[in-house]
């Protein structure tokens, strides 16, 4: 099944259930349904896609946690070594856009670069939950582009403020439940500019999976229904490429996750 946020004139944003070419209102919004843990009946009433706005499906998360050199050959061209705890960073809620959202590449940054992430989001939250517990704890997935201004992100040892600029963390289309994706560890990934693939690998080479990061990230802090994990990047990435390659105006940043889709975002300068 897959879930989405969607707006249309008048009304206020809605969950709906995708069917065919429309969606179906839940008459909730998304974390109401993530705190249900379940997929309510969808007997609300049904729009063609055409007529509505998809917006992030969980438009803001009570938290954007986000995992750092998770797979190795990213690590290996970041000259870091492979982590053994996982590297935990995380984006302000308020940045987070939907599909066909633009991408606003800030003045203040020369180097603004790309991540493809496969995410999941919480649905029944939680602390101190054990690995072996941990995916009853998942309420679906989606798909995050973790832009990251390098020049921020590198000047201290701390990255927040070069990865949660305004509009720098795309996500959606939808979510995908977990009895659509089976083993989420075994999803090609890939991020495509313009025609040509700049990233592309399978979330088998994560270097932490989903029930770790559950694990370690619910040992310090409560995780809330609608949390969002962005499970960190494949190799590829613009600011290792000889020369470097970053975002411009003008381009559009394609993530493909296999069983759940593609996020498509414009990218635009600010005014």
């Amino acid at each position: 099944m897959r879930l989405v946020t969607f707006s249309r004139a008048g009304a206020k944003p809605e969950a709906g259930v995708i069917r065919g070419e429309q969606v179906v209102g839940l008459g909730m919004d998304m974390l109401s349904v993530c705190a249900l843990a379940k997929v309510p009946e969808a007997t609300g009433t049904a729009y063609n896609l055409s007529e509505v706005k998809l917006m992030a499906p969980v438009p803001r998360p009570p938290k954007m946690i986000c995992v750092g050199l998770n797979y190795r050959d990213h690590a290996a061209e970041s000259r870091s070594e492979i982590p053994t705890v996982p590297t935990i960073f995380n984006k302000f809620p308020n940045v987070v856009i939907g599909p066909g959202d633009p991408i606003v590449l800030p003045k203040a940054s020369r180097k603004p670069d790309y991540e493809a992430e496969f995410a999941f989001v919480i649905g029944k939250g939680g602390r101190n939950i054990p690995a072996d517990r941990a995916m009853e704890h998942v309420f679906g997935y989606t798909i995050v582009n973790d832009v990251s201004a390098r020049d921020f992100q590198t000047a201290t040892t701390q990255w927040l403020m070069g990865k949660t600029f305004d509009t720098f963390c795309p996500m959606g289309p939808w979510i995908v439940t977990p009895d659509e994706i089976g083993d989420p560890h075994e999803l090609d990934i890939s991020l495509e500019i313009g025609g040509e693939v700049l990233q592309k690998s399978n979330t088998r080479e994560l270097v932490f999976r989903i029930p770790k990061l559950i694990e370690y990230v619910s040992t310090a802090v409560t995780l809330e229904s609608g949390d969002v994990f962005a499970t960190g990047t494949p190799g590829g990435v613009g600011f290792a490429r000889k020369p470097p390659r970053w975002l411009k105006p003008g381009e559009e940043t394609i993530v493909r996750i296999s069983r759940i889709g593609e996020l498509r975002n414009p990218v635009i300068a600010e005014v």
